[in-house]
């Protein structure tokens, strides 16, 4: 039994992590652990592993709160996406090339992440967790050198854990709440190939394929309701948690228009002082985009500046998203009503994969039919709650 910083909340005094079955899957190498880094490391392990089973592909996620701010696979990045990502320079594997898409798809919500890997944590990777602000990282394995250079982060807090990879967990799994403990099979369905084969309309790229996985991946360990915008082999958008499918579809697109609009030639133009860091540079891009700024962050990002910044006006900024691209929708569940469909359609998506079976399937495959989205029944249900 380890004993945790504290549990959810730290008032919750006694706090533990205990293994059900002999020896724990998880090691805890470097740090002390709290109730939801636990949470965060073993959702955030599984997603990855499974991203990685379906796609062939070394896999990553950045993780906060028990959903993943993205996910990504191992996809050699633009010259573009690679500036937006301040990533140019970097000695980058596939790895770490994947950890830094799948930090980069959200860079709001990955600030404080948890991150996983498929792979060996090598010295590229470990390099690029050294420079981000992180709680953690969770994989199969470090290279040498790798768990020195993680150890001295956070001087010396930073967590490091290392997952067994031939463990496999029992068939049942259980949750106490309330007096009450609840136990069901576990959900052990891993997404593959033969899930896409249901194709209504339309037809599949080889990349969509890709992308579809990996976004039936990642939402499979997202907070339900979710939806998924997946491109170029990274999520670009996820919206979690809402009781509205609609909204979670909302939510999503907005965060992939923002993400689109990262590679725009204003954003990427912006000229920062020589003394404003990296995390400062893609922080000042993102609300410089989400253009709300208040008097005071006017002037602080003014200050940032080597030179004013370019206002980027509605119409530029609808040019851009008008651009076409193959986006990739995934749903967690059948979506219910074609508001969804219609939303996605401006948002670029031109492919979808659900559930199908619901009282207007009818409708979302006419919807998809107008908007020219190919559209793919799973099957499969993967609500996480």
């Amino acid at each position: 039994m380890d004993e945790l910083r504290y549990g959810i909340n730290p008032h919750q005094r006694f706090h533990a992590a205990e293994a059900l079955h002999g020896s724990a899957p998880v090691r805890v190498l470097n740090g002390k652990t709290s109730f939801i880094n636990w949470l965060d490391a073993l959702n955030a392990w599984q997603l990855v592993r499974e991203a990685r089973a379906a796609t062939g592909l070394p896999a990553a996620a950045s993780f906060k709160h028990v959903s993943p701010a993205g996910a990504a696979l191992a996809v050699p990045l633009s010259p573009g996406l690679a500036r937006s990502y301040e990533a140019e320079g970097l000695e980058l594997s596939p790895a770490a090339t994947a950890y830094v898409r799948a930090r980069g798809a959200d860079p709001k919500c990955s600030f404080g992440d948890f991150a996983a890997l498929s792979e060996e944590l090598d010295l590229e990777t470990a390099r690029v967790l050294r420079g981000v602000i992180s709680d953690g990282v969770i994989a199969p394995g470090f290279a040498p050198g790798a768990l020195e250079i993680l150890k001295q982060k956070k001087r010396g807090a930073f967590i490091v854990m290392q997952a067994d990879a031939d463990f496999e967990p029992p068939e049942r799994e259980s949750r106490e709440v309330f007096g009450i403990r609840l136990v069901q099979d576990r959900n052990a369905r891993i997404p593959a190939e033969s899930d896409l084969s249901q194709v209504v309309c339309g037809a599949l790229s080889p990349e969509a394929k890709r992308d579809l996985l990996l976004g039936l991946a990642a939402i499979k360990f997202t907070q339900s309701n979710s939806m998924g915008f997946v491109l170029g082999g990274q999520t670009i958008g996820i919206g979690a948690g809402q009781q509205s499918r609609v909204d979670c579809t909302r939510l999503a697109a907005g965060k992939a228009d923002l993400w689109r609009l990262r590679s725009h030639p204003k954003a990427l133009g912006l000229r920062f002082r020589s003394e404003v860091k990296r995390q400062e540079r893609i922080n000042w891009r993102v609300r410089y985009l989400e253009g709300d700024l208040d008097s005071g962050e006017a002037r602080a990002l003014a200050a940032a500046l080597e030179k004013p910044a370019e206002p980027l006006g509605l119409e530029e900024r609808r040019a851009w998203l008008a651009r076409e691209e193959d986006i990739a929708l995934v749903s967690d569940a059948f979506i219910p009503f074609r508001d969804n469909i219609d939303l996605a359609a401006r948002h670029g998506v031109r492919f979808v994969a659900e559930h199908g079976g619901s009282a207007r399937s009818g409708e979302i495959e006419s919807a998809c039919r107008e908007h020219g989205i190919a559209l793919v029944r799973t099957g499969l249900r993967l609500f996480h709650h």
